[in-house]
């Protein structure tokens, strides 16, 4: 086995036992409760989460996407029904207009009704620490698996991270400002002089990216890439690679 297929080995093993995990973890990233403890002026397990993906975006992009996440286990599940590109483009901003800016503003209303935070509590409405320990948190649960599968099943590769995470935007915007500032952190590079143009890389993306053309441009950002480094195990000439420096502003 060579080390490239070990790699996505790992990855996808670690996906899959994210995904295993969720009845556990479901309240840490839950849209609901973290908006509960605003109207409280409590920081919760979910405010923490969302703060610390947000700040880990500023050094390693959106690699919380590709390697951990339970809706990328679940997902990447759903290939072997249905392995189509999702459309992205301007159907990408669905999660932001219809959800992420929405729900923000929610909260921050909630937060200032609430006279602001005032108290941390992690555990709050997860008193046992796992998330599902009732039987009516079940049904939270398999609305939100119904969600991101149905999407993936009927649109395509990881739809549900194009058009409805409201987790994905917290690193978006951390990814954007480190390349605002161009600080060194995690991201693809490619020298385009090795390219045989196979466009395996864009074939086998996840997230359904022209990765072709983006090598072809010498220009590796994109606000969807989840640093899953498919692209780079399975270019036969090496062509992309990780690197950790500096680089370009975000298109």
């Amino acid at each position: 086995m060579t080390r490239q297929a070990t790699r996505q080995k790992i990855r996808k093993a670690l996906i899959i036992v994210s995904l295993l995990l969720f009845p556990i973890t479901i309240n840490y990233f839950s849209p609901y409760i973290i908006i509960d403890g605003a109207s409280q002026g409590i920081i919760n397990g979910s405010f923490i989460s969302f703060t610390l993906m947000f700040l880990s975006a500023l050094f390693v992009g959106r690699l919380w996407c590709g390697w951990a996440c339970p809706g990328a286990g679940l997902q990447e599940i759903c290939f072997a029904v249905n392995d189509k590109p999702a459309r992205g483009g301007k159907a990408d901003w669905i999660k932001w207009i219809m959800i992420w800016i929405p729900w923000i503003m929610v909260i921050a209303a909630m937060a200032v009704s609430a006279g602001g935070y005032r108290k941390v509590n992690v555990l709050h409405l997860t008193d046992s620490g796992i998330s599902v320990d009732r039987p009516e948190g079940y049904f939270i649960y398999y609305i939100v698996l119904d969600l991101f599968m149905i999407l993936s099943l009927a649109a395509g590769r990881r739809a549900g991270c194009h058009y409805i995470c409201w987790m994905a935007p917290f690193m978006i915007i951390g990814r954007k400002i480190r390349n605002l500032y161009r600080w060194p952190a995690l991201r693809l590079k490619a020298d385009v002089s090795k390219c045989v143009n196979c466009k395996r890389c864009t074939a086998n993306c996840p997230m359904s990216l022209d990765v072709n053309g983006m090598v072809q441009k010498g220009d590796m950002e994109n606000s969807e890439c989840v640093l899953c480094g498919t692209c780079v195990d399975v270019c036969p000439k090496d062509t992309i690679s990780y690197s950790f420096s500096g680089g370009r502003q975000m298109r």
